[in-house]
């Protein structure tokens, strides 16, 4: 048994490994899944020496804590949190050793919803199509983490980590507000249009109904000009699907590759990251753009 390896000891509320996703194969029916906020991916893999492809570990709310066999060069990013090593303060942002056998504990976020761990080496569970991505909708990819879950770690990378360190990486906070930029259609003129207007003119705010296969709004319900069933077709990230109820779902990475309820808008993929970080409450607007 390789001592290259990290043991969950507390997996917190969804703890699961994660890098920038499966490209390319909806036509399969796999959607890309991958992390929820890609660029604190990418900044967490540059502070240990990583690829910025390297998988890490996204926590959802109140982090997960990890015992490497080996000593390791851990960062933690995306939502601020407390960072513990064996019971003592450690940096959050920025690179970390901690020794084998010691306890690594990311805590409850302060701001924000999702971190982000990266060990140095990245996490090496067995790839599928290309990705180590936990896939919660289809099943691909490693379950998630639970106590006891070992997780297998590449080559040491705290040389390269030293080479390439940040003293003040250049973290976004999470957001108050939601300011999404979204492009009309396809199934627009399924839509009256007032309910056009109320989509790009009032607020809704994030619903605690929401995971990793869509952001959930509580709001405004938009009303439908067409009726009927509308045949299923593609869905991609970012889309913007009304159901039944009226109320705007927009699809994040684990979203299914088809669906049956009309989009009325796309949202830019640029301003996804910042909905990983939006817990519940947090006001949503959306602007139209071309």
């Amino acid at each position: 048994m390789t001592d290259r390896a990290v043991v969950v000891v507390r997996a917190g509320a969804l703890t699961t490994v994660q890098d920038l996703g499966r490209v390319g194969y909806a036509h399969l029916g796999v959607p890309r899944s991958g992390a929820l906020d890609p660029a604190a991916v990418r900044l967490v893999n540059r502070l240990v020496g990583n690829p910025e492809t390297a998988a890490v570990l996204e926590t959802t709310v109140d982090g997960c804590a990890l015992r490497p066999r080996c000593a390791v060069t851990v960062a933690v990013g995306g939502a601020p949190c407390p960072v513990r090593v064996d019971g003592r303060p450690a940096a959050w942002g920025t690179a970390v050793r901690v020794p084998a056998g010691a306890v690594l504990d990311v805590g409850a976020a302060t701001r924000g919803l999702r971190g982000y761990v990266a060990i140095g080496g990245g996490i090496e569970v067995e790839p599928v199509l290309g990705s180590r991505a936990t896939d919660l909708l289809s099943g691909l990819g490693p379950p998630p983490a639970g106590p006891e879950t070992v997780l297998p770690l590449g080559p040491d990378t705290a040389a390269a980590a030293a080479r390439g360190s940040v003293d003040a990486p250049p973290w976004p906070g999470p957001p108050d507000e939601l300011v999404l930029r979204v492009r009309l259609g396809p199934r627009d003129d399924w839509f009256t249009a007032a309910a056009l207007r109320t989509l790009v003119t009032r607020a809704y705010r994030v619903s605690s109904a929401g995971n990793r296969i869509g952001l959930r709004l509580d709001g405004p319900a938009l009303e439908r000009a067409r009726h009927g069933e509308l045949a299923s077709e593609g869905m991609v990230l970012g889309a913007v699907q009304v159901p039944p109820d009226g109320r705007p779902v927009v699809f994040l990475a684990d979203h299914p590759t088809t669906g049956g309820y009309p989009v009325v808008g796309v949202v830019r993929e640029a301003d996804l990251g910042r909905v990983a970080q939006a817990v519940p409450g947090t006001p949503v607007r959306f602007t139209p753009v071309r």
